[in-house]
């Protein structure tokens, strides 16, 4: 379509008649305009069928039916994990659980993409990814029942503690990355966050860091559609990952629920940037098929034939299909795995119950490395109001 000089010069100058002549135009017969669809990486159908890519297969060669198993296992452990935690939650065990359900493939996949001596810097819901890490389960429990600030030490398996706070672990992972970079170190950071996350000005200041220092960070966006109550539409005008062109790196768009797809495109970005290639953008297409925490409730903001639709893609599934019909993983597979999360859930259950309170002034120390006079009259004023407790249990 093209239209003179003159109205262009017109509808440039007044938004109303720019609007006008946007309605003037009119269709040709019979055709619509088709909305085209991102680019998706994908490995293993929804089906369970496994699909070529010509760029990334080669990054998933050494896969095998045991490395698969291995896989299935991950997602299935995850969920056990995260359906007990769940559960503690409703029972009063717990404060407040964000679940992974749903996002098991885009965490375990990009979770067994790294390497040991890589560092992560998860939000509070790496579930999943803080299993392929090495850090005990029971261990992500503590803060949620209000008992530590954390409960591993993040040195020890290179997993950072979780951040509450919306997006500011892209700034942390952007300048540890900036570190490793000046240090000579064979070895790159990942940085995770939600879609709702990416409207945060934290991230975009971390795209900036790190395209101008060419820092290697991988930012692996889970784009669960749902920013607790608010979709994706209502936060971006384009995919998320076309972000990255805007700052001069790559971007990508991989099946968040095909586990195999995720390790192969998490791995290619990780090679990446430990070749001095600078960051990358992956945005995992997946689904929260549960609440946003437990504190939330779903139904009020999005249909259920959303999230049937969805159960239809369920990667735990995905890969199940594919392992009974492609390779020679028998039921007892299955059956023994089945008994081992649940041995697994009621070590969390056990776990949970006998963690002790923690010291009620402690929360006092070491908020200022040489004591402060306020914090010593709020410790005071504290110590008053637990003694006043007819039982004497308070203090």
């Amino acid at each position: 379509m093209t239209v003179d000089s003159a109205d262009s010069t017109a509808a440039a100058r007044s938004p109303r008649k720019r609007a006008a002549a946007k309605k003037s135009v009119k269709k040709a017969p019979g055709k619509t305009a088709a909305k085209q669809q991102p680019e998706l990486v994908q490995l293993l159908t929804p089906e369970g069928e496994r699909v070529k890519d010509a760029t990334y297969d080669k990054y998933v060669t050494d896969v095998t039916d045991d490395s698969l198993r291995g896989l299935y296992r991950d997602m299935v452990m995850a969920r056990r994990f995260d359906a007990e935690a769940v559960t503690l939650q409703r029972q009063g065990e717990l404060g407040l659980w964000p679940s992974l359900l749903g996002q098991e493939a885009a965490q375990v996949g990009s979770g067994r993409a790294t390497r040991d001596d890589d560092y992560v810097f998860p939000t509070y819901r790496e579930h999943g990814v803080a299993w392929c890490r090495g850090v005990d389960p029971t261990n992500l429990l503590g803060m949620f029942r209000g008992v530590n600030n954390g409960g591993w030490d993040p040195n020890t398996n290179n997993f950072h503690l979780y951040t509450i706070v919306i997006g500011s672990q892209t700034l942390h992972a952007t300048g540890y990355a900036m570190g490793i970079a000046k240090d000579g170190a064979d070895s790159a950071v990942i940085a995770y966050f939600g879609d709702g996350a990416s409207s945060q000005g934290d991230v975009a200041e971390s795209f900036t860091f790190s395209a101008v220092y060419n820092a290697p960070v991988v930012f692996f966006c889970q784009n669960n559609q749902w920013a607790i109550s608010e979709p994706t539409e209502k936060q971006t005008r384009v995919p998320l990952y076309q972000r990255a062109q805007g700052f001069g790196f790559p971007g990508v768009r991989v099946d968040g629920n095909d586990v195999l797809a995720v390790l192969a495109v998490t791995r290619w970005a990780l090679e990446r940037a430990r070749d001095g290639e600078g960051p990358t953008l992956v945005e995992a297409f997946t689904y929260r098929m549960g609440a946003h925490t437990t504190s939330d409730d779903p139904t009020k903001y999005r249909a259920d034939e959303e999230r049937v639709a969805w159960e239809a893609k369920d990667p735990i599934l995905r890969l199940r299909t594919y392992l009974e019909n492609h390779t020679d993983t028998g039921e007892e597979f299955f059956t023994e795995l089945e008994a081992e999360s649940e041995t697994l859930g009621k070590r969390v259950r056990e776990a949970v119950r006998a963690m002790e309170d923690p010291d009620r002034m402690a929360m006092f120390e070491n908020a200022y490395a040489d004591g402060h006079a306020l914090v010593d009259e709020e410790r005071a004023q504290f110590a008053a109001y637990q003694a006043s407790f007819a039982d004497g249990e308070g203090a």
